[in-house]
């Protein structure tokens, strides 16, 4: 079996959902993820200039939707706040549980979060140890109704904490959920001063799905300082992450599960999609 390559579900700038699932058909793809959501209404969605999901929605009318572009939805992307405070505001527990909700009403196995970067002093000042507790703390009721569920929250390096492979170490093992893997970030890893290939050696076994991105040389003086980004405008192989070598770590384990580009712009996103062709992926 083959490693499954998706589609980032944000690939045109002030597009709706819709015409961003039509344009990953149009590019041949067979996989996406539910990439941005939020609870309730949002404006943008309503007037046609955005692709954020509710995660109040109908599961069942997301399935269909994606569906009717003959494409499967591999995860939902709820990428949180699990730094800051808690607030009605604030991206953390009660989203993420709205999504663990969404995904197993319509068989999705895999919801991804992050902890963030914090944007509060009270966040800012949280000490190592401070930071997983609290961490912990959100993610304790998402990981019991992910195990009531079947679904499994996957925990991906998008943060001082995550992007630590002892950090996450201790953190996933603070957790103690079954519920609880993780989703490795090449480009996110990278940034954060990590490394995919020993990623992959020391969580092989709880890694559920990869979002492959690669970075430009011009980001090395920021390498180890900044955490995470959303997408990356630079072709898979072109970079200065290790993808090629990532993918062989992975195949030499024996994963055969879904990933998603995190990639921008068409012609980046087609290159991208060759090269991982080229190493075997489907």
């Amino acid at each position: 079996m083959a490693i499954k390559v998706g589609c980032f579900a944000l690939v045109n700038p002030f597009c709706t959902l819709p015409k961003q699932l039509e344009q990953i058909e149009k590019w041949g793809f067979a996989y996406a993820d539910l990439t941005d959501s939020t609870d309730g209404a949002c404006l943008g969605a309503e007037y046609g200039f955005t692709a954020v999901a509710s995660l109040d929605a109908n599961p069942f009318d997301l399935k269909r939707l994606f569906e009717s572009h003959g494409l499967i939805m591999t995860s939902v992307c709820a990428h949180a706040n699990l730094l800051d405070p808690a607030a009605p505001f604030r991206y953390g527990t009660s989203q993420l549980m709205k999504a663990v909700k969404l995904a197993a009403a319509i068989g999705v196995k895999h919801v991804i979060t992050a902890e963030g970067e914090p944007q509060t002093p009270f966040g800012k000042k949280l000490s190592r140890a401070e930071a997983i507790f609290t961490i912990t703390e959100k993610l304790y009721e998402p990981l019991r109704l992910a195990e009531d569920t079947g679904v499994k929250i996957l925990l991906e390096p998008h943060g001082h904490i995550t992007d630590s492979l002892d950090d996450m170490d201790t953190l996933l093992n603070r957790c103690n959920s079954d519920a609880l893997g993780v989703n490795l970030d090449t480009g996110n890893l990278w940034l954060g001063g990590g490394d995919s290939v020993a990623f992959i050696k020391r969580f092989g076994s709880l890694i559920g799905h990869v979002h492959w991105k690669d970075l430009s040389a011009d980001l090395i003086p920021q390498r180890g300082k900044i955490f995470g980004c959303g997408m990356s405008v630079t072709a898979l192989g072109q970079g200065v992450c290790n993808v090629k070598e990532a993918y062989e770590a992975l195949q030499a384990i024996g994963f055969d599960g879904y990933s998603t580009l995190e990639i921008a712009g068409e012609e980046a996103v087609l290159e991208s999609y060759r090269f991982l062709k080229s190493l075997g992926a489907e």
